[in-house]
């Protein structure tokens, strides 16, 4: 017999209940239901047009523009677009659209803060990826310019925060399912260079762009981001420090950002959180642990485990089926069960949403700046070699 997957009791049960009444109050909200946004794509790199897979599968949802500076790739995020959408090579030009509702920020980092300051100036919704700005200046010019742009909606593009799943799993930490927290083990793992194809040398800086400082601010934005935002969600508090280690160790190429990683946040609730990235290793690929005096989650893209401490825990609920018990088996986790769609997706169903809805996005412009700056802190960090305090007005 295959073992069944088991719902924690208590809160965690509540999962499949709060899933169903939010499917039930969409079904029954009909207001708004046929309003479209019309949305233009700048940057149709890998992860321009992948949301722009998404985007076309989103009822109401329109990509009607795309703009990128480089011929072949605006050519792919037009065919992406399936024919709908006119070319840009000036960003600027995009945004004169008036047809245009809102706009998706996916171009190298550097860029993130003007792009967005340019759009919510043009009033046009923003949906700026992450890590939402390079940088103090950057990061400051664009909070600035968004709290004048109350009327438009930001959002920030760390979308495990518009997943049903790891919601849940926040609302059962702070509900206090794991006790007191004690640490964050995050680690996002891969094997491979990151480096991508050239067709001429002079193209070099614009395509790798992530491999050098003055665009890009390596692995901790572009991956641990994710995981610091999760940390900083969960606790919802800003880390107070940080110290961190990495260096060009392996894949010796002439790269300026790091290819490994290795960060220890502190907080003041005495919580630390460490961040681990390689480039030539993927044991376990992604993972956030959380670890509590009651039991500790852990965490995949998708999928998500508890542990309780001491090794057992009599369960209520089994498949969502009141009145059956199960123990813990040592070494065995029960998984968390949500029914959710995949966080890029969701992310931009949230977003389409908020802006029809006027609602504030969960990760929206106070989160992205607060991952921001501890982006930069990291960065300062490594580079400088010293224990890096967040900034005053921080």
């Amino acid at each position: 017999m295959k073992r069944r997957e088991f719902i924690i009791k208590g809160s965690m049960a509540s999962a499949a209940l709060t899933t169903s009444a939010f499917a039930m109050n969409k079904a029954f909200n009909f207001k708004h239901a046929n309003e479209t946004i019309n949305i233009g794509v700048i940057g149709t790199g890998d992860r321009g047009t992948g949301l722009t897979h998404n985007i076309n599968s989103i009822d109401n949802f329109n990509v009607i523009a795309c703009c990128d500076i480089l011929p072949f790739r605006l050519e792919n995020g037009l065919k992406t677009a399936a024919g709908k959408a006119k070319g840009y090579k000036d960003y600027r030009k995009l945004l004169d659209n008036k047809d245009i509702d809102a706009i998706l920020v996916t171009t190298p980092l550097n860029t993130h803060s003007q792009i967005a300051i340019d759009a919510l100036d043009a009033g046009k919704h923003v949906y700026c990826e992450k890590t939402m700005a390079k940088g103090y200046q950057d990061i400051d010019n664009l909070v600035k310019k968004a709290n004048q742009s109350k009327h438009l909606t930001f959002q920030t593009g760390h979308q495990y925060h518009s997943s049903r799943l790891y919601t849940h799993v926040v609302d059962l930490i702070k509900q206090g399912e794991l006790g007191k927290i004690a640490a964050f083990e995050c680690q996002w793992n891969r094997h491979g260079n990151w480096r991508r194809p050239v067709p001429s040398p002079e193209l070099e800086k614009i395509i790798n762009w992530r491999m050098y400082r003055e665009f890009s601010s390596g692995l901790v934005a572009e991956l641990c981001s994710h995981q610091i935002d999760f940390a900083n969600w969960v606790l919802g508090e800003k880390p107070t420090q940080v110290m961190g280690t990495g260096g060009v160790d392996y894949w010796k190429d002439g790269r300026e950002t790091y290819d490994n990683i290795h960060l220890i946040y502190n907080y003041d609730s005495g919580v630390k959180a460490k961040f681990t990235c390689l480039t030539s290793n993927a044991k376990d690929d992604y993972q956030i642990k959380v670890l509590g005096d009651k039991g500790t989650l852990i965490l995949d893209y998708t999928k998500a485990w508890f542990y309780p401490e001491g090794g057992k825990k009599k369960l209520d609920v089994v498949d969502g089926v009141s009145g059956a018990t199960s123990s813990f088996s040592k070494g065995k986790g029960y998984p968390v069960v949500v029914d959710h769609k995949e966080p890029s997706l969701q992310a931009l169903i949230d977003f389409r949403d908020n802006i029809i809805d006027n609602k504030e996005p969960i990760s929206g412009l106070k989160t992205g700046a607060n991952t921001a700056v501890c982006i930069q802190m990291a960065l300062d960090a490594m580079y400088n070699n010293k224990i890096v305090k967040a900034p005053s007005y921080y």
